[in-house]
């Protein structure tokens, strides 16, 4: 009997030794598994092509996001990259001796260079001026390798003269007493004289001559023209330029010849027939030739002898020009795009000889990429001697492709650098049966995956079948499939970008299932549209499994609030435009309600200007549900400049608009701050469909407190008006922050707290029934996380068993608003290390895990920090009862623990929101950050309780099993015959 309790002592050792999970972190050679990152640069404003004999092609690019970069020529992968700071807007890029690669940024203020092979910064300046100003940036012609010359900068009313081997500043000009705004920096061939010119009055031209060496001024003219400039100067030559004259009917033509400065004005209608329309120059460097834009149509004019102007072409159809190029000794070519249909035709002319074509190609080009908002021209010498051209494109989704010989080389997705807002979308159900015809083709699929795997392992495939190998393995993978799976891992992500283009990126891979461009379909002289938001419209499940999923994308004509509203409803599998309404009324704020038509819409509402609420969608069935539900809708709007929060609800129909979805509103509450004291700077809300799995919440010795939930709250964080500005701009006896939990149904102010010596910048997330925010603490010199946890009181009394049993309770008793509730608020705060960029909080379907706060930090990571940690009950010596329910020991700072960054060592750069989504798992979140790149993952905040780990081996569960069968008959056996050996005795 001793023998086989031994072997099942052994046997179960074994089980839990094979069920036993030895590490929770994530090993290295599991990164790219349940996570993925992609990263991108963003519109491109800029682009220098450098072609080395030796090394490999590349392109330098610096884009809206602040991003400097290095592309391969031939991919268009990232050989480097740099995203400088929000702020950090990139003025210009130039290359300088043939090795860096020189960035102008902040409005002059930094001037840096970066080595062209890696990317390591070589040095920066920082150029310090006096008043903003439009800034420039030149590099002499005359520049040779490894020669110290000088790089001229304008900004902040400064010209300064800056080294090019070490950026040390060698002369500096303040041209803040002569009050003029430089428009160019113009040098000759090999000259030592620059000339600074520009406008210092509406009428008044001046021209500096500067020694380009020593810093001198040689001279100053000033010339005056009655009729006023309006607009930029375009140089047409080093002594020729042009712009418009104040009312935008003439054109003056700048002559700089000898010295002296002669101006001539030509009316526009000489030139051009038809003036109806906005007229503008366009910038761009053309030898000899400039063009005007009327519209959408271009003309090009030749400045010939004494400001005589010649009229070289006329494009009617939209088009696009580039800056000239140099292609050989003495002679310059320029290209054109222009839209044809469903091509692209790119021309390249020389300047000399306008009328005949250098090169004429067509191309095709993806229709939702809209049209060529700008491109850069590069040459190359063919195998044959003759000239090549390539060109670089940035389309109006801000994309990027590398056009040659009438093929597009390589595309890039930039677009995705600039999302404005996320959802997600379920993939279809997998259904079942499989015809025949799949099967077949399903079968040689088979066999030239064999194929080529045969040819792979033979090390024969040629890179075309590598590819095709890599592609099999992409869609046979289980993430990567297009259908819902068991544990809800795969989903679509419905993204907008800034430039009004909707992206579906598969949650297994990251990969664009689909993409459409919505602006083209509302686009027209009169309406310039911005897309602003994205929301859920149909969300089908068991009563509409037949209707495809929808999104509503809401947006407006031009900049203005009371501008025209645009909406467009997007089939999320297909990415079809199912329909859309433009110019229709202002679109203030967008309402979603928590309730759904039959086919599973979600109900709308739309506030325009004028405080008017129209209910979307617009049907009979839609109106009943709102009207049973008309007395309980309720929203709140807050106006940060003056500093007031107003409740709003339903009145009746409109009286004046004969319109059965449109409804008047009244103002049922306000709250005004005083602007003297408080400055309304951060709000947080609680997602609409978090779900909370209790009420209750036990603590120490068995006592219960109950959750205040409600989702009518609304946080609100207020700074003095001195601090709320930059860091470090006050005192701390100066700055203070007001924190604030709002009921939006009645105005009530159920919690208000002041943390004095306190700032922003102010992130905050709202999550049941406690709110965390971040903060900078100035008398501490240290930021800080703020919990805030509110309790219900009123239920208190329920765990009285006696009053449970004798019906006294008030657990059915129903809850209003406008009842005064009695609650409990508790708070704590603690250092945190970090400044914050965005903060988030995971989500689970049945809401049973454990909480993590998903923090994004300012070194573009993001950490998951456990929720216990920001209890306000945390108490330096917790109680024996407190400890077994896991309170844990107060600190004065929170914990930044390595293992637990979500984004491993990876960084998103430009990191600007954090999204969770919930699995069906419960144990699992799914968490897509986005920024100038894009990271998603899979978080467990209470590990996976709920099913097994990826590295579990079922082989040896197998085995186990089997052994333990095995073990259990033997024992069996060898008992009985020790039972019959003892009978015999």
């Amino acid at each position: 009997m001793v023998f086989t309790v031994k072997v099942y002592l052994l046997l179960f050792v074994t089980l839990f030794a094979s069920l036993a999970n030895y590490g929770f972190s994530l090993y290295e050679d599991q990164v790219g598994l349940m996570d993925w990152r992609q990263q991108y640069l963003g519109k491109a404003k800029h682009a220098l092509f450098h072609s080395s004999k030796s090394g490999r092609k590349r392109v330098v690019v610096s884009t809206e996001e602040n991003v400097i970069a290095s592309l391969d020529l031939r991919h268009g992968e990232i050989f480097w990259r740099h995203v400088l700071g929000p702020n950090d807007s990139i003025d210009g890029i130039e290359f300088v001796l043939g090795k860096y690669v020189v960035s102008l940024s902040s409005e002059g203020n930094f001037l840096r260079a970066w080595n062209l092979p890696d990317g390591q910064m070589v040095w920066e300046s920082f150029l310090q001026g006096t008043n903003p100003s439009k800034s420039l940036l030149l590099v002499p012609k005359s520049l040779k390798a490894n020669q110290e010359t000088v790089i001229l900068v304008f900004g902040s009313s400064c010209l300064h003269a800056v080294s090019s081997l070490d950026g040390e500043v060698i002369w500096k000009i303040d041209l803040t007493e002569n009050s003029v705004e430089i428009q160019k920096i113009i040098q000759h061939h090999e000259s030592d004289t620059i000339y600074a010119v520009g406008f210092s009055s509406p009428t008044q031209f001046d021209q500096f001559q500067i020694n380009v060496k020593s810093g001198e001024l040689v001279k100053h003219h000033t010339a005056t023209f009655s009729g006023g400039f309006s607009g930029e100067l375009v140089s047409v030559s080093d002594d020729v330029l042009v712009t418009l004259d104040a009312t935008k009917s003439n054109l003056v033509i700048i002559n700089l010849r000898n010295g002296e400065i002669g101006i001539l004005q030509t009316p526009i209608a000489h030139l051009i027939d038809e003036l109806s329309g906005l007229i503008e120059i366009v910038i761009s460097k053309l030898s000899g030739l400039f063009a005007v834009k009327v519209d959408s149509r271009l003309t090009l004019v030749r400045v010939k002898g004494e400001g005589e102007l010649e009229v070289v072409d006329k494009i009617h159809s939209q088009a696009t020009l580039s800056d000239a190029l140099l292609v050989s000794e003495g002679q310059h070519a320029a290209a054109l795009v222009q839209h044809e249909g469903s091509h692209v035709r790119l021309t390249v002319k020389l300047i000399d000889n306008w009328s005949s074509n250098f090169i004429d190609e067509n191309i095709v080009i993806d229709g939702h990429r809209g049209t060529v908002q700008k491109f850069f021209l590069h040459s190359y010498i063919r195998k044959d001697r003759s000239h090549g051209f390539r060109a670089l494109l940035v389309m109006e989704d801000h994309s990027l492709l590398l056009v040659q010989q009438g093929e597009v080389v390589w595309s890039r997705e930039d677009g995705l650098a600039s999302i404005v807002n996320v959802v997600t979308s379920e993939l279809p159900v997998e259904k079942k049966g499989v015809s025949i015809a799949k099967v077949e083709h399903n079968l040689i699929e088979w066999l030239q995956g064999h194929l080529l795997k045969l040819k792979g392992t033979l090390m024969i495939a040629s890179p075309e079948d590598v590819a095709a190998i890599q592609n099999m393995r992409l869609k046979s993978s289980d993430k990567s499939k297009m259908s819902r799976d068991h544990n809800g891992f795969r989903k679509l992500l419905i993204v907008l970008t800034k430039s009004g283009k909707l992206f579906a990126l598969h949650s297994g891979d990251g990969r664009i299932v689909w993409s459409r461009l919505l602006q083209p379909s509302h686009k027209s002289e009169a309406c310039a549209p911005r897309w602003l938001n994205i929301y859920q419209w149909q969300d089908p499940h068991h009563r509409a499994m037949d209707e495809n999923p929808s999104v509503l994308v809401v947006g407006r004509c031009g900049q203005s609030m009371d501008g025209p509203g645009l909406l467009s409803f997007v089939d999320t599998y297909t990415g079809r435009e199912i329909s859309s309404s433009s110019q229709i009324h202002s679109v203030l704020q967008v309402i979603p309600l928590p309730f759904t038509d039959s086919t599973e819409q979600r109900l709308h509402i739309l506030i325009d200007a004028q405080s008017r609420a129209h209910l979307y969608p617009q049907t009979s069935e839609a109106i009943s549900i709102l009207q049973s539900e008309f007395s309980n809708v309720y929203w709140y709007s807050v106006e940060a400049d003056s500093g007031v929060i107003k409740g709003h609800s339903l009145k009746r129909n409109c009286i004046d608009v004969v319109d059965d979805y449109c409804f008047e509103s009244k103002d049922v509450w306000s709250i005004i701050l005083p602007s003297e004291t408080e400055k309304i700077t951060a709000t947080a809300e609680r997602k609409l469909n978090e779900v909370v799995h209790t009420q209750a919440k036990v603590v120490a010795d068995q006592d219960v407190m109950y959750k205040y939930i409600s989702k009518n709250l609304l946080f609100l964080a207020t700074v003095a008006p001195k601090s709320s500005g930059e860091i470090g701009t006050t005192t701390p006896e100066d700055s203070w922050l007001v924190v604030y939990v709002i009921d939006i149904v009645n105005g009530r102010i159920l919690h208000r707290m002041t943390h004095h010596g306190s700032t922003g910048p102010v992130h905050a997330v709202f999550s049941e029934n406690w709110v965390v925010y971040h903060y900078f603490n100035l008398k501490a010199h240290r930021y800080e996380m703020s919990v805030v946890e509110i309790y219900d009181q009123s239920r208190a009394d329920n765990i009285d068993v006696w009053k449970l049993i004798i019906g006294k309770h008030n657990l059915t008793s129903p809850i209003s608003s406008y009842s005064r509730p009695e609650i409990l608020a508790k708070s704590q705060s603690y250092f945190f290390t970090h400044s914050v960029k965005a903060i988030s909080v995971t989500s689970t379907s049945k809401g049973i895990t454990s909480k993590q706060l998903l923090i994004g930090t300012i070194n573009d990571q993001i950490l998951a920090l456990d929720k216990r940690y920001l209890d306000p009950r945390r108490s330096i010596n917790p109680t024996q009862a407190e400890k077994e329910e896991g309170v844990i020991p107060l600190t004065d700072s929170l914990p930044i623990i390595p293992q637990t960054y979500a984004t491993h060592a990876l960084q998103v750069e430009g990191l600007r929101g954090v999204v969770t989504i919930p699995a069906k798992l419960e144990s699992t979140t799914l968490a897509f950050a986005y920024g100038v790149d894009l990271f998603f993952t899979r978080i467990t905040p209470s590990r996976t309780y709920d099913s097994l780990t990826e590295d579990f081996s079922y082989a040896l569960l197998l085995i186990t099993i089997v052994a333990l069968v095995i073990a259990i008959f033997a024992t069996w056996v060898f008992s009985e015959r020790k039972e019959l050996q003892d009978k015999w005795k």
